[in-house]
């Protein structure tokens, strides 16, 4: 089960004002369990990991039989947020580094929608030509300008080059029930479909079809996944001091009341940068309104020390880190000794290169809380689907809880609409 470190934080806070915000935290926790809080209509996430059976699983994986069948080797996911970070972090986090540089077996997954850069659109369709494509494209809508401009090319492209019949087998949406623009294409044009229910908002989709058919897609055990959410679940709806849930969010909120207004999300391990991307829009949208909010970013060390390093050392003190660690490497690699040690390295011969990892995160942890920054430290044991799973539902627990010891609706986003409207307004959309 995800483990939780606050020792990080024993400098910063007294232990009687932590016990005061665990407090808070357990009545959050309540809150949130018994649906009394502001967003309550929004909680399908909250047991929706004990709710996925068999058949749900199995008719993500349809999907992935029939492409295999078609023998797809590409699937372009357009969404944008939540519709596709939740995606986008488990695929980055589970693949091989180099994949791109690899032969593999079944199709690779390209993500669209999410911006409105010209040349990156162009460049997508150069890949969809040359490629045997599928699209999945994830919309409750189907008119969020992004992925609806995506669709609209990507669907053309594929009508004009297999032909309408056989395009309608290369799309599934995923989509609301009975509503909006892509539901009603889907019924027109007959493409599979999958439901985003009502009430999961979609920074909390990524167990729902939102995030499991792209994963599986991408090759990866959607099963085991379900199975980590599902510990995961039981673990952290104890009503407990111990939990490490509460626990997160209570020191998550003491350090914010003291000063604290900016949380870095961190990681030794470069396949889980867009874990960070994921983390940012589940607390930033969650937590940042009313003029309040924890301002979440993300760094990847070594990497950042030595750009962002220097800041987070000596800068202004407003920070704090929360850092994921995976406790065990996947993989073995010892450094080799050199007869003529030009380096000055042989000092490490023979030691694994995540012994030298774990220095420098030791050491950087240490510096960090020397220089006055709190640590909170994440752990899972190793990164494959069943941890990736717990980690998902203890982050969207934590996010739930802490917004409500915060005092916001964890699960609206009204600042969100302003950008659009200006948007609207310059191309001259009817009615703006």
């Amino acid at each position: 089960m995800v483990k939780v470190d606050l020792t990080g934080c024993d400098s910063f806070v007294k232990k009687e004002q932590f016990e005061e915000y665990v407090k808070k935290a357990l009545e959050a926790q309540k809150v949130l369990e018994e649906e009394t809080g502001a967003g309550n209509d929004f909680l399908g996430w909250q047991h929706l990991p004990s709710v996925i059976g068999k058949e749900q699983l199995d008719d993500c994986l349809s999907v992935v039989n029939c492409w295999v069948g078609k023998q797809i080797d590409l699937v372009v996911v357009i969404g944008i947020g939540g519709s596709y970070l939740g995606a986008k972090a488990a695929i980055e986090a589970l693949s091989h580094s180099f994949a791109n540089h690899l032969s593999s077996h079944g199709p690779k997954v390209v993500f669209a929608g999410e911006n409105l850069s010209e040349d990156y659109t162009a460049e997508l369709i150069d890949l969809v030509q040359l490629r045997n494509a599928a699209c999945v494209v994830i919309s409750k809508s189907g008119t969020t300008t992004e992925p609806a401009v995506a669709f609209r090319l990507v669907k053309n492209l594929l009508e004009e080059t297999y032909g309408k019949e056989e395009a309608r087998e290369r799309i599934v949406a995923i989509t609301d029930k009975a509503r909006g623009a892509l539901k009603s294409l889907s019924n027109q044009e007959g493409y599979k479909t999958f439901v985003i229910e009502d009430n999961i908002g979609g920074r909390f989709s990524v167990l729902t079809p939102v995030g499991l058919v792209p994963i599986a897609l991408a090759g990866f055990d959607i099963e085991a996944m379900v199975h980590g959410a599902q510990e995961a679940e039981l673990v952290l709806s104890e009503r407990s001091a111990a939990n490490p849930a509460v626990q997160y969010a209570a020191m998550r909120n003491l350090l914010y009341d003291g000063g604290r207004k900016i949380e870095l999300f961190a990681s030794f391990n470069p396949k889980l940068q867009y874990l960070g991307e994921w983390f940012k829009q589940l607390f930033g949208e969650s937590e940042g309104k009313d003029g309040k909010g924890i301002f979440p970013a993300s760094v990847i060390f070594t990497t950042d020390l030595h750009s962002m390093g220097q800041y987070i050392q000596d800068g202004l003190r407003i920070l704090f880190e929360t850092v994921v660690t995976v406790e065990n490497a996947q993989r073995s690699v010892t450094i080799p000794s050199d007869p003529q040690n030009l380096d000055g390295l042989n000092y490490l011969a023979g030691k694994h290169v995540e012994h030298c990892n774990r220095m420098a995160q030791l050491g950087t942890k240490m510096a960090h809380i020397d220089g006055g920054v709190p640590n909170l430290d994440i752990r899972i044991d190793k990164l494959d689907e069943y941890h990736l799973g717990q980690l998902f539902y203890f982050f969207e627990k934590v996010c739930g809880i802490s917004a409500y010891v915060l005092g916001v609706n964890p699960f609206n986003q009204p600042g969100v609409e302003a950008y659009k409207k200006n948007m609207f307004k310059l191309l001259e959309k009817p009615g703006y």
